[in-house]
């Protein structure tokens, strides 16, 4: 049966995109966000996963506002994406991995969530950026050395899946990931957040405490986020701060107890709070 590794939560702001492009890990500006990552990475090295399940949100790509699915689930055999208007390149097509894919949508559908299954997806920056981040190259050019299973969750457009829905999904994701006849290694990873809007009279609101309370609980007690409703998301940690909902399902797809390996904070990048997580599946 296939192995669950373990979790990385990660944000996925346009501009962290931008700014690999352009070389400027080193940057003063961005030195103490991009410091965060290498620790993972060797853990991920060591860890050595086969295929990433990724828990995300579109925003605009393949999703627009006229057709808006609650859970979406990629069945295709390569993931591309496109210039969104962000002046992030275009990156090499990710591989997917078919027979997992198919896996988990038989699994989700017969444990009663309704999935829509895409046999054909553009992924956008929340999906590329996260991988990037994780798996450094240049990957304009340089193939992807993962394997790939995208889950794409409504953040976007009301009404969005409650938090316990969420939790939910992700347990079932857990139990099917597990039951997949392979000797795969799966790594979760869910993007989007920490807090953060973009808009509207509280435009730029961050809500560091929350979240880093957020990041302490996704360890030791991650049904403990299931006590919000949305809208008392949206007033903690503001509009786009709902994307942790990505982070929930990734944690809660994670068997029994957690170790965990890293954690980065820092505010702010483009005006986001931008949290890193990664959790072991051993105690």
């Amino acid at each position: 049966m296939a192995t669950i590794v373990g979790a990385v939560t990660t944000s996925h702001v346009p501009a962290i995109g931008a700014a690999i492009a352009r070389g400027l890990e080193d940057d003063p500006y961005w030195q103490p966000f991009f410091a965060g990552y290498p620790p993972v990475r060797e853990w991920l090295r060591e860890r050595r996963p086969d295929v990433a399940v990724v828990v995300y949100n579109d925003h605009g790509l393949n999703f627009f506002l006229d057709k808006m699915p609650t859970f979406a689930v990629g069945a295709a055999p390569q993931y591309p994406n496109a210039d969104e208007g962000w002046g992030i390149p275009t990156l090499l097509p990710v591989p997917g991995d078919e027979d997992l894919s198919w896996h988990l949508v038989e699994s989700l559908v017969e444990a009663e969530f309704d999935i829509v299954t895409c046999q054909e997806m553009l992924v956008d920056h929340a999906f590329t950026i996260p991988l990037a981040l994780l798996w450094p190259g240049d990957r304009a050019r340089e193939p992807w050395p993962i394997r790939a299973v995208p889950i794409c969750v409504n953040t976007v457009l009301f009404p969005l899946p409650s938090v316990r829905r969420c939790y939910k999904l992700g347990e079932a994701l857990g139990r099917a990931i597990a039951a997949w006849e392979s000797d795969a290694r799966v790594l979760l990873v869910g993007t989007g957040g920490l807090s953060h809007q973009l808009d509207g009279r509280r435009a730029g609101f961050i809500n560091k405490a929350f979240d880093l309370l957020f990041m302490d609980k996704l360890v030791s007690d991650p049904q403990w986020i299931t006590q919000y409703g949305i809208l008392d998301l949206v007033e903690l940690t503001g509009t786009q701060g709902v994307e942790l909902l990505n982070w929930v399902i990734a944690r809660a797809a994670l068997p029994g107890a957690v170790r965990k390996v890293h954690a980065h904070y820092h505010i702010p990048i483009s005006n986001t709070a931008a949290g890193l997580l990664a959790l072991a599946a051993d105690s």
